[in-house]
């Protein structure tokens, strides 16, 4: 008698998600902090990537390079799609000489020019 296909790791739903938290990045839909109240809490990265770049005048290309990543996945990290992993949050920071809270928040950042801020 064989097992049922669904034992099989690679069979389970949701697999290929603990292979992108172990890479280091978490999708923010699906992901939740165990210790959240709100069962819709999201667990949500802000940064200030795309930005930082521009006024640098680097592409996500060579940000990629310099950082030994795919440059999609600078992309997914400024668009909010993946959370980096703390090494990969230090060394973005280390690479614009930033502190990495500038780089990176758990809140949204404030609009630049903001009066209320």
């Amino acid at each position: 008698m064989t097992e049922p296909a669904t034992t099989r790791p690679e069979a389970r739903p949701g697999a290929g998600e603990e292979a992108a938290q172990a890479d280091g990045a978490a999708s923010p839909e699906g992901a939740r902090d165990e210790g959240a109240r709100d069962e819709g809490a999201r667990d949500i990265v802000y940064n200030r990537i795309s930005m930082l770049r521009a006024e640098r005048g680097i592409s996500r290309r060579e940000l990629a390079d310099a950082l030994g990543v795919h440059y999609q996945t600078v992309g997914y990290l400024e668009r909010g799609e993946y959370s980096p992993s703390l090494f990969l949050a230090l060394r973005i920071a280390e690479y614009f000489g930033v502190a990495v809270e500038v780089v990176f928040s758990t809140r949204p950042f404030p609009r630049l020019g903001d009066p209320n801020t």
